[in-house]
């Protein structure tokens, strides 16, 4: 550029794309071909453009846009000069619809507009965008394009239609895509026929992260029953009337009920619903053992777990937990019941796991209380049976404590 011999220019990698489509189902491309004026665009107040009744039109291929048997549409006069015209019998592709698809959801019920200004800026842009890999280079690329232009003329107030994406994982058998050829498929309908819907969504949740594939030969629809089963079960059990006070309840059993409704909101909050139900499940065998060999089926932290279990399942499997709900003396929906209210209180661990190590080496694991301090977390470990016999009378050079967690005596 100094010297006058070139300049830099920006190349992008775009070219023409082909909107028009030759079939009956799609929008009417609002040109009208005039042979005095050419192509003329239908006049605004003539939008918008709707398909012929195709009750009555042979839409067979003939070699042309089957449109074109639609006469009585087809022919018309030119919005210019008056004289005789024919509409453009091509459609769009459904592309041009499913780019701008989620502007029209807040306003569905508009006749007057595309959409409402207002609308859209109360509940626009997307907050999260859940979709397959392939959307990536097709409907994202036409989406960020359609919301671009109309940012630049004024009909938005933002320029990117999605805040977050998450691309999901594919449902595979025996590590490979499901198909005919291949002989690996298996029938949803027979999978729902012998398992049930909650069993069955509940497998693919707790099978790992969305993002991952899930290969549906390592799956246990089986074991979903069973342990919905269980959790069912638990309904049935818990004696105390609705409405008793929770904190008149067991303590160990309240304090892994909110930790359970503590972990599970973050990870549904973090897309990690596989975390969620496996403390889920961990809720279902403390709350049994609870009633079994515990507390008693009476006491009310049984029925606050047991509840709490209700609308954490209910995410997942709403069948069973709607049953849990009325069985546990509430009215429908537990959908409605809310999210239950975490104490931060019943959180504090009464006791933590501390790690010694002796030069950097793990040596020893012993409970601790969190409040611990260094000095007496160091004492503590020097006085343990298994680090007094691995020192054998030596002494440390140098003790390192980082209470509650870790201790590390170097020799």
């Amino acid at each position: 550029e100094a010297k006058g011999l070139g300049s830099a220019a920006r190349n992008y990698r775009l070219r023409d794309w082909l909107v028009s489509r030759q079939r009956y189902w799609g929008t009417p491309i609002p040109i009208v071909h005039c042979d005095k004026c050419g192509e003329v665009a239908v006049p605004a107040d003539q939008l918008p453009l709707t398909l012929p009744d195709a009750k009555d039109l042979d839409l067979k291929p003939k070699g042309q846009s089957p449109l074109a048997a639609a006469t009585d549409w087809v022919n018309t006069k030119c919005p210019t000069c008056g004289g005789p015209a024919l509409r453009d019998t091509d459609t769009m592709d459904t592309f041009v619809d499913s780019s701008w698809y989620f502007l029209r959801y807040p306003s569905s019920t508009n006749q007057n507009e595309p959409f409402s200004r207002k609308d859209i800026d109360t509940w626009l842009p997307v907050d999260q965008y859940v979709g397959g890999v392939t959307h990536a280079i097709l409907h994202l690329l036409y989406s960020r394009f359609f919301t671009k232009v109309l940012h630049d003329i004024g009909m938005l107030g933002f320029n990117e239609p999605f805040t977050r994406l998450l691309n999901q994982g594919m449902v595979v058998m025996d590590g490979s895509a499901m198909s005919k050829s291949r002989g690996n498929l298996v029938r949803l309908s027979d999978e729902l026929e012998n398992h049930g819907v909650d069993a069955i969504r509940l497998s693919m949740v707790f099978a790992g992260p969305p993002e991952d594939d899930v290969d549906w030969s390592d799956v246990s629809p089986s074991g979903s029953v069973k342990f919905l089963t269980r959790a069912w079960r638990l309904s049935g059990d818990v004696t105390s009337a609705p409405g008793v006070d929770f904190t008149k309840g067991d303590l160990t059993l309240r304090k892994a009920t909110h930790k359970a409704l503590h972990d599970a909101s973050f990870a549904v909050e973090s897309f990690r619903f596989n975390v969620a139900i496996a403390r889920v499940m961990e809720l279902v065998n403390a709350t049994r053992k609870a009633i079994d060999s515990g507390c008693g089926a009476a006491d009310p932290a049984v029925r606050e777990a047991t509840e709490a279990i209700a609308i954490m399942l209910s995410l997942v499997a709403p069948f069973t937990s709607e049953e849990m709900w009325e069985r546990l003396g509430h009215k429908p929906a537990v959908a409605l019941a809310g999210w239950p209210t975490v104490d931060p209180a019943l959180l504090v661990a009464d006791e933590v796991e501390a790690v010694i190590q002796i030069n950097g080496k793990i040596k020893e694991r012993i409970l601790v209380a969190p409040s611990i301090t260094d000095s007496e977390l160091e004492a503590a470990a020097l006085a343990h049976p298994t680090i007094a016999a691995e020192l054998a009378g030596a002494s440390p050079q140098k003790v390192i404590a980082r209470a509650p967690k870790l201790v590390n005596i170097v020799l």
